[in-house]
């Protein structure tokens, strides 16, 4: 990208299940404390104790940034599991007439958080628990308008190949930009690629791009 993100943008990342995403949302994370930034990342698909771990391999302070309340891990996971979580931050149901409920009353109207990035491994995992056409209605009306309130950056993940292909097209249309993951073989041994696949405000290039996984499993491009 040749531009930052504006503030209250709405990120959608596509991503293949042997992919290198997961990896690289806590990369994504990593980075924005480094540089001053405040996230809140919200767990669906990993345990909350297995993102600290993973963020402290990436050389972060994890409770330090907790405790300032500059890093917050929001914990969906424990409830795809029909227990109750005891994290400070978490849902408790999946249901998505409960969800409505909650980002009705708390999340519309918190205030502007510009220097927040709120990002989502998997929101995909929620069409487990509910049908599709209400939970595409859901991150339509209340997740994705709400980063833009906020003013807030939010990326979420979502997996291939599991929805109806106007699930995608519907998300594809609402959001301001697009970028996909995905794993396959290239020049005889099995590659990790990304690429950006349209940004609605700022310049890009398109083409895929090799990863690096790093020792640390950091997730960098190569150059």
């Amino acid at each position: 990208m040749t531009e930052s993100v504006p503030a209250g943008s709405n990120i959608l990342v596509e991503f293949t299940g042997a992919s290198q995403w997961y990896n690289a949302s806590l990369s994504i994370a990593a980075g924005w404390l480094k540089s001053e930034g405040k996230v809140s990342y919200n767990t669906f698909a990993q345990p909350p104790e297995e993102i600290r771990r993973k963020l402290n391999r990436l050389e972060l302070n994890v409770s330090e940034f907790e405790n300032e309340g500059r890093l917050q891990i929001v914990d969906w996971y424990t409830a795809t599991l029909g227990q109750k979580s005891k994290e400070r931050h978490k849902i408790d149901s999946l249901k998505v007439a409960d969800l409505s409920i909650r980002f009705s009353s708390e999340v519309m109207h918190e205030p502007l958080q510009l220097d927040w990035m709120r990002i989502a491994d998997n929101i995909s995992i929620l069409t487990r628990f509910n049908d599709e056409k209400i939970c595409t209605e859901f991150i339509l009306t209340r997740i994705l308008p709400g980063h833009r309130l906020r003013k807030s950056t939010g990326i979420a993940g979502y997996a291939k190949g599991i929805s109806a292909g106007w699930v995608y097209e519907q998300l594809e249309g609402a959001v301001d930009g697009i970028v996909d993951f995905k794993l396959e073989e290239a020049d005889g041994e099995m590659v990790n690629f990304m690429r950006i696949r349209t940004m609605r405000e700022i310049g890009f290039q398109s083409r895929w791009h090799r990863l690096k996984l790093g020792e640390n499993f950091e997730l960098t491009i190569e150059e």
